[in-house]
């Protein structure tokens, strides 16, 4: 039996988990109808209300379903290593920090101002230094950080193995990739709002990719495999 038909195997959903979803879905909800209720929205597009709980339940779901495998010694800490950078790298160009434009407006604490998932959010910009902590990004990074931890440990080879196993992931490059395209949005007026819109959507779209391929690390031999199956 080949490794992706393995995991897809062990995915069918436990009443558990279907259970603890659909009580997270209920209480999202009434979170935004709460926010759309009691505070006056300056955003209108459905689809930012959406978002950024399409990560969170995504990022959950995820690390719930992986289990880490028993790794110590010299690998564990290259793993821990090359999770953190990998955490950096999706921070500054899924725009979580970065250089600042050079105007300090101090740190403010944001909660009504943003819609549910993109607030609660802490916001800082600096002379040198800005951060923006969103916690829908913030959950969906650190879950995709967890999940190329795994994924080195995972691999096979010892660390050299967990090492070219990482940097020969094209999963977890898409979500870099992703960061890089919308951070190119720009211009003026209703065509750089339409493409700021559509820069969160591929984010999104890329983000759910990127999970789902995290979690079932197919191999080209499974891929093959699958291919033949539904011919």
């Amino acid at each position: 039996m080949s490794t992706i038909q393995r995991r897809l195997d062990g995915l069918p959903v436990a009443r558990e988990t279907l259970l603890y979803g659909a009580a997270l879905v209920n209480l999202e909800l009434l979170l935004v109808l709460a926010y759309l209720a009691l505070v006056q929205p300056s955003v209108t597009r459905p689809l930012f209300y959406v978002y950024p709980f399409v990560w969170i339940n995504v990022a959950l779901w995820a690390v719930w379903r992986t289990n880490r495998p028993d790794a110590d010694g010299l690998r564990l800490w290259v793993a821990r290593a090359l999770a953190a950078g990998y955490l950096l790298v999706l921070g500054y160009v899924g725009g979580l920090y970065g250089v600042s434009g050079g105007v300090a407006v101090g740190l403010r604490f944001e909660l009504t101002a943003l819609p549910p998932g993109w607030a609660p959010a802490v916001i800082y910009g600096g002379e040198l230094f800005q951060f923006a902590l969103l916690p829908f990004k913030l959950v969906g990074y650190l879950a995709l950080a967890y999940l190329v931890y795994v994924t080195v440990l995972d691999a096979t080879g010892g660390v050299l193995g967990g090492v070219l196993g990482l940097f020969s992931c094209v999963s977890c490059t898409l979500p870099v990739l992703a960061g890089v395209l919308s951070g190119f949005v720009g211009g003026a007026g209703a065509v750089a709002t339409a493409a700021y819109a559509q820069s969160y959507l591929l984010s999104t779209v890329v983000f759910v990719v990127t999970v789902g391929l995290l979690v079932w690390r197919p191999t080209v031999a499974d891929l093959r495999a699958l291919t033949a199956r539904l011919d």
